[in-house]
């Protein structure tokens, strides 16, 4: 018979480290509660089980670090929610319009590991603002983790952001991202300097409203802009600025060897 040693939910006072796992726990769990239940479609549906959940998010502050100020972040937190649940499913009806492989909004919620990840930002980066920096960050690690997708949540993102397929997506901490913007796999939104002492600095690109960028193209660059309207396609590789409404394609070259 095997005895279990170690919980989650164990006081852990001489662990200096937070508890990853206590990570994935708490994004499992309010994702389910947010999404779960078709039935359920409008955030006051569920204020029933608001309470355990505010609870279980002061211990994850607690545990990373967030003693003093946890409880106080965590009402502000909940607080905060019904605003951003609306964000959340203006990005849920962004995915299902612009994804004709998408039967229904359940299909989304529950199989597509854009949504979730972008979920999941909205929530790291209301407690980045808030200054629970290390909590948001173990939220955005374990989702790069679970789905491959790599957003920092100190990134500012604009309402109906899609994420099409989504592996290898990075987004860097100063990008800042317009409204109904699509990005596909492999896209990376990075920094021309991974130098120390440009931490302060913006860093990574702005991309204007109404933007696509297609698989593995590369932006980098804090004064890189792409202006809005603009497609930018497959394997693209920018550090400069493009115009409002344009078009920025990769050119391959074909070469007959016979």
């Amino acid at each position: 018979m095997t005895t279990i040693k170690h919980s989650i939910f164990l006081n852990r006072k001489n662990n200096p480290l937070p508890d990853v796992r206590k990570a994935a726990l708490w994004c499992y769990s309010i994702f389910e509660w947010l999404f779960g239940d078709a039935k359920k479609l409008k955030l006051e549906d569920f204020l029933g089980q608001k309470e355990s959940l505010e609870q279980d998010l002061v211990f994850f502050l607690e545990d990373s670090g967030y003693k003093k100020d946890a409880k106080v972040i965590s009402e502000r937190f909940f607080k905060n929610l019904e605003d951003l649940y609306a964000l959340m499913d203006e990005d849920l009806n962004g995915m299902y319009a612009s994804d004709p492989a998408a039967k229904s909004k359940i299909e989304i919620k529950a199989a597509y590991p854009g949504f979730f990840a972008v979920v999941m930002y909205r929530i790291a980066h209301e407690l980045w603002k808030d200054g629970a920096i290390v909590t948001a960050r173990l939220i955005s690690e374990y989702v790069h983790s679970r789905t491959g997708i790599d957003i920092h949540p100190g990134a500012k993102i604009g309402k109906s952001f899609v994420i099409d397929h989504g592996t290898g997506v990075v987004i860097g901490e100063t990008t800042q991202i317009g409204d109904h913007v699509k990005v596909y796999q492999g896209v990376t939104l990075g920094a021309l300097s991974v130098n120390k002492k440009d931490s302060e600095k913006k860093r990574h690109p702005t991309i204007g409203s109404n933007v696509i960028i297609y698989a593995n193209a590369t932006i980098l660059g804090g004064q890189t802009h792409i202006g809005e309207g603009s497609i930018i396609g497959g394997n693209v590789w920018l550090t400069q600025s493009v115009k409002p409404f344009s078009q920025v394609y990769h050119k391959s070259e074909i070469k007959i060897i016979q």
